[in-house]
């Protein structure tokens, strides 16, 4: 990909040396912006190779790197089950297989050679797994402050202009991805002029499209993002899918749905959710929780605070102890009909379930 840019700029260039030896004095020409150029090395230039930099956390269930990414489809043995990943979203089966069981101990494996991506985009074949975690090595550990902007992603394709020494426009170039835009600005020379075609559309972390109408607003686009949002660097799966969760979405789904149950209760290292067999939760709007085992009721209060991943949910049954804490959403999960809201307290678990009938 690199090579091919390089040659295309040359021959940008070589074509316009003959454009301007044919030219006739009465042509007329587009001259580059005054103060607009694209300038290596310059803080626009790094803000922009940052954000357009391979992303290598989106399988760290896998590698436990956020600098690599591995090339799909791999297999791999997950607790004893050979699967295949052809896709991001497939992902997600290795972390259903790792949470299906509390008490196990969760591995995987790697089925080699496979094809890493560096985040200059360079790929490299792996032969085991010393040759991974070899290069792994080089990465920083989980949620660490790293490189790459992830909270910000550029809208293609985007347009690029250069000129010759004489200020005069001989082609342009259509940059349609992230790699493109990378090595671009990789091989950008200081005799170069480059300029960008504007306006252009960026994406944030939440959904909101801003658009830049010229370098400096671009600059000051990409600077904000920086570390504007979680990005998601652990080694988990998209951080259990709770990074849009806040506390009108719980409500939504705790009220929505009667008959909760308890799935899991572990406290201490016990296991107590056979104790809690029978028993059904109802969460009121208004916070309060009506409990019954089919002959007693028990009266109790709930609320939630915060959003994401950092949500608190404060639990209070005065004659049910084992269920009162200030737990952290972990997830909360639908499929078909069926809801699990999953709460965590360091190793302690409590996970209500309804079929929401």
């Amino acid at each position: 990909m690199r090579k091919n840019l390089k040659l295309l700029i040359a021959l940008v260039f070589s074509l316009a040396l003959l454009n301007t030896a044919c030219r006739s004095e009465e042509s007329e020409f587009i001259e580059a912006p005054q103060n607009e150029s694209l300038e290596a090395n310059s803080r626009i230039a790094d803000l922009l190779q940052r954000t357009a930099q391979n992303d290598g956390s989106d399988d760290n269930i896998i590698d436990n790197a956020s600098c690599l990414d591995i090339e799909l489809p791999v297999t791999v043995n997950v607790n004893g089950l050979e699967i295949t990943i052809d896709s991001e979203e497939d992902l997600e089966l290795i972390e259903d297989i790792f949470d299906e069981f509390d008490d196990d101990i969760d591995e995987l494996e790697i089925f080699f050679p496979i094809t890493i991506i560096l985040a200059d985009f360079t790929p490299v074949t792996i032969k085991n797994f010393d040759e991974l975690e070899d290069l792994a090595e080089d990465c920083l550990g989980e949620n660490e402050d790293d490189e790459d902007i992830e909270c910000a992603d550029i809208q293609y394709p985007v347009q690029a202009s250069i000129f010759d020494t004489n200020n005069e426009l001989i082609g342009t170039l259509s940059i349609d991805d992230d790699e493109e835009l990378y090595l671009f600005i990789e091989d950008l020379d200081d005799t170069q002029i480059v300029t960008i075609g504007f306006p252009i559309e960026v994406i944030l972390s939440d959904g909101t499209v801003v658009e830049a109408s010229n370098l400096d607003q671009l600059e000051d686009i990409l600077d904000n993002a920086d570390d504007d949002c979680d990005e998601d660097d652990d080694n988990d799966y998209n951080d259990d899918d709770c990074e849009n969760c806040d506390t009108e979405l719980l409500t939504d789904v705790l009220t929505g749905c009667s008959d909760w149950y308890v799935d899991k209760l572990e406290r201490n290292d016990m296991d107590l959710d056979e104790e809690y067999t029978g028993f059904l939760f109802s969460f009121s709007a208004e916070g309060d929780i009506e409990v019954t085992d089919g002959v007693d009721i028990f009266q109790g209060s709930w609320e939630s605070s915060g959003s994401g991943n950092n949500m608190v949910v404060t639990i209070n049954i005065p004659e049910l102890p084992d269920f009162n804490d200030d737990w952290n959403l972990h997830e909360i999960e639908q499929e078909g009909d069926d809801y699990e809201v999953d709460l965590r307290l360091g190793d302690d678990r409590l996970r209500f379930e309804s079929d929401c009938q």
